[in-house]
């Protein structure tokens, strides 16, 4: 650890806070921490800005705790500084256009779970900065795993007029953190977790994987253990089923999943594993999905790509996680425990000595699945966890053969509250709310509290599907770099056709006006034999109304426009 903190001082220093001026024709950054020279962004030219004619500023930050010695920042609040000249020429269309840009970046300043580091690079695996750290060393974002950099595209004019000072990468995820008093040791215990961005998105926009093999809600989670001056972690991953599939919201409480491009899912499975197996090595596939009802057409093609493509390094196993567990009885997933305890064993973990000697390496990963890769992979994913944690203390000498987490009341009330916070971040920053079935890692068993939750939930998430996640996947789109505003480039806001009609408020006034005229005017039959026949046209128009929104549920549901699902 003295090592790596020396290596650390060697860093490139940014600047960690900074005063803003704002001028009529100038935004200037003056840095409080050093003798770096102040960064100016001309309000009218927009010159060096961030992305193109906007500034993202992170304007406040929490510490979350220490990450390999140094600490770790929340963000907590954004803004978003404006440079006007790209009103500047720009025709009826295109300034509409410009404001509607704006309103999405706008909507990024509330974005959920960003961390970042002055002297730590959060995107590599402690394994990896085992590798890269080295005397001559190199600026944080220039040893980034690009993979998980999701201020990627904002940087760019930055790197390129090399301010290395102001270059601040930031990831989003989940970064956890406990202290626990094992006998006379004082361990840490950390949960760091690192979401793509290649294929970043929103539930029901982003599933599945695209041509290339790159898989929506791909999160990197990385379970850390310092004490009595050694280093071990832990590393495991979890993806969309990485076949091409959709599931587009249709206003339905459950819409058809449907498999697509089948003669390429072989090709697609394969560079995914073939992806996972270069940075991970061996690969056990863990899929939780049901083999029958609405999901059996994705676990029957998935396993399908599976069968050749199996090999030593590479093991696809296959969980019911519904049929097996069920609702409330999670404790059977020991039974898929001891089916993948040996592969997990023999991958191994990232050990290192007090002296930042690397004592053993992680050799594979296990990959975890369900449909949405949150719920049941969470709870998944804080078994192996345990699990690997009890290893690792065993292997140091801190647990005894027969000592386990659940024997000491207070380690596992933390260890269970660390895992399900850092379940329910993940899931906000995918599909809105926090993760079903939390109760359980929380607490160790369901209870009627987390069932009532669990409701309230899945209703806010059929709520943000069909209702506002087209406009945030257009939002993390545009701050990725998927989708490039230009000039002179055909508006993607244009409706056309029935899309330009299908206001959902107004059908839904509508349908309300005509139950409510068609109630009154039965009533009103026996006084005048005109107001049947009232009855039925209103009736009609009531009928006709829920028919045609059914029908075209899609085109009522608010969808991206940037960018192609796949």
């Amino acid at each position: 650890m003295e090592r790596e903190m020396a290596q650390f001082s060697q860093l490139p220093r940014l600047c960690a806070s900074m005063r803003l001026l704002e001028f009529p024709e100038r935004y200037v950054f003056e840095p409080m921490d050093g003798p770096h020279r102040p960064l100016s962004f001309d309000r009218v030219t927009g010159e060096a800005s961030l992305v193109g004619t906007y500034i993202f500023v992170i304007t406040s930050r929490d510490e979350t705790g220490t990450y390999r010695g140094v600490p770790i920042f929340r963000v907590s609040s954004m803004r978003i500084l404006e440079c006007n000249a790209q009103f500047e020429g720009l025709g009826d269309e295109e300034k509409k256009d410009e404001v509607h840009f704006l309103s999405l970046l706008k909507s990024v300043e509330a974005s959920q779970g960003l961390y970042f580091s002055f002297e730590t690079d959060l995107t590599l695996t402690t394994q990896l900065s085992h590798g890269v750290l080295k005397p001559e060393l190199q600026s944080l974002w220039k040893m980034a795993d690009p993979r998980f950099l999701w201020n990627r595209h904002l940087l760019e004019e930055l790197i390129e007029r090399k301010l290395e000072p102001y270059i601040l990468p930031v990831i989003q995820g989940s970064y956890q953190t406990m202290q626990i008093l094992i006998g006379d040791k004082l361990a840490t215990i950390a949960l760091l977790s690192r979401r793509c961005i290649r294929r970043i998105g929103t539930r029901m926009w982003r599933r599945g994987a695209n041509l290339e093999g790159y898989a929506a809600n791909f999160v990197e989670t990385e379970q850390i253990l310092e004490v009595d001056g050694y280093t071990a972690s832990y590393v495991q991953v979890r993806g969309s089923i990485p076949v091409v599939w959709e599931q587009i919201v249709d206003l339905t409480y459950k819409p058809t999943i449907r498999p697509l491009c089948l003669d390429e899912t072989p090709k697609v499975v394969e560079r995914h594993f073939r992806d996972i197996s270069k940075r991970y090595g061996s690969v056990v596939a863990v899929d939780l999905i049901d083999q029958q009802g609405s999901e059996g057409v994705l676990s029957l093609a998935y396993a399908n790509a599976m069968q050749r493509l199996v090999t030593d390094k590479l093991r696809y196993v296959q969980f019911d996680f519904h049929r097996i567990c069920g609702h409330i009885h999670f404790e059977r997933l020991s039974v898929l425990y001891e089916d993948v305890k040996n592969s997990i064993l023999e991958q191994r973990f990232f050990l290192a000595n007090a002296t930042g000697d690397v004592v053993q390496i992680q050799l594979g990963v296990i990959r975890t699945n369900c449909v949405d890769c949150l719920d049941r992979t969470n709870v998944t994913q804080s078994l192996f966890g345990r699990k690997a944690l009890e290893t690792q203390l065993r292997h140091l000498g801190v647990f005894k053969a027969s000592d386990t987490i659940h024997k000491d009341p207070s380690f596992d009330a933390k260890f269970k509250a660390m895992w399900a916070n850092h379940g329910d971040e993940i899931s906000i920053q995918y599909s809105g709310t926090p993760a079903l079935k939390g109760d359980f890692v929380r607490y160790g068993k369901r209870t009627v509290f987390g069932l009532i939750r669990d409701g309230f939930n899945a209703l806010a998430r059929y709520f943000y599907n069909n209702f506002t996640d087209g406009v945030k996947q257009d939002a993390m789109d545009l701050v990725a770099g998927h989708y490039t505003a230009a000039r002179n480039k055909p508006s993607p806001f244009k409706l056309n056709g029935l899309e330009a009609l299908a206001y959902l408020p107004f059908a839904s006034a509508v349908m309300l006006t005509g139950l409510t005229m068609t109630t009154v005017s039965l009533r009103q039959v026996g006084q005048d034999i005109y107001q049947f026949f009232y009855s039925v046209v209103w009736a009609g128009l009531t009928a006709s109304t829920m028919a045609l929104v059914k029908a075209n549920g899609r085109q009522f549901c608010n969808r991206p426009r940037l960018c192609a699902l796949h």
